[in-house]
């Protein structure tokens, strides 16, 4: 597998796994009906704007075909007013790619590009029913806060985790698991 930055060019890449993934991972969460409504062009449009923020590291993983099969993304929400914070606001890899460690590299791309830009602290929201949450406490994220949010017409509880200490984290990710 290749981890690497986006390109103006992977944007539609990176939507189709935008779209399946959220289909695979939020199955019985979010309304079939939402899910279903979901398109690759509208995502492919939302990764051009992206992809074209400064502020925004967007990186990816595509396997040995150069097929996109994951990516993850970062940058400061409007909303995190807290100093020295940046938020990991998407990480989403196909099903049929899951559980190969994917997941780990993307991590460790996103904590070592918000280190070596001097951010002391990460977040990242997941809703509560969404098993990824224990691949982030498994890494060392605690629980910040719980809100709710409605996706689909559906109240759904969203958990907010912090990462406070990023040399940690990433000596973490560097050992072999």
């Amino acid at each position: 597998m290749l981890i690497r930055e986006a390109v103006m060019n992977d944007a539609e890449g990176i939507a189709k796994v935008h779209v399946d993934s959220w289909r695979t991972t939020y199955h019985e969460i979010i309304p079939e009906k939402f899910l279903n409504s979901l398109s690759y062009e509208q995502r492919t449009e939302l990764w051009i704007e992206n992809i074209g923020k400064t502020d925004d590291f967007v990186i990816l993983a595509e396997n040995t075909e150069g097929k996109i099969v994951g990516f993850a993304d970062c940058w400061k929400r409007e909303t995190n007013t807290v100093t020295d914070a940046v938020d990991l606001t998407s990480i989403y890899i196909l099903k049929a790619y899951q559980g190969i460690g994917l997941g780990k590299q993307l991590l460790k791309h996103i904590f070592h590009h918000s280190n070596a830009l001097g951010y002391q602290r990460i977040f990242v929201n997941v809703l509560e029913d969404n098993k990824t949450r224990y691949f982030y406490e498994h890494y060392g994220a605690h629980l910040y806060e719980s809100v709710q949010v409605k996706i689909g017409g559906k109240v759904l509880n969203e958990l907010v985790y912090e990462w406070d200490n990023l040399e940690e984290v990433l000596a973490r990710l560097t050992k072999t698991n």
